[in-house]
């Protein structure tokens, strides 16, 4: 299981609540979260090795956001 951190603009409850069918239906997403008091608004996610990087930013970009690997 891989961890992956992302630079987000994920400010609130209902951002998550928007990002959440789109995280939740990505193949390999075992669990994730989004820290909204962090400066960085920083998304974490735990999934399976064949979890790219490009994979939870084009379903973010999906959704109506910005990621960025950190």
């Amino acid at each position: 299981m891989d961890t992956l951190q992302f630079k987000t603009n994920i400010k609130c409850g209902g951002c998550i609540a928007t990002v959440k069918p789109h995280l939740d239906q990505l193949a390999g997403v075992k669990n994730w979260e989004v820290d909204t008091l962090a400066a960085d608004k920083i998304l974490t996610v735990e999934a399976s090795g064949e979890v790219k990087d490009s994979d939870i930013i084009n379903t973010l970009s999906t959704a109506g956001f910005n990621a960025e690997r950190i």
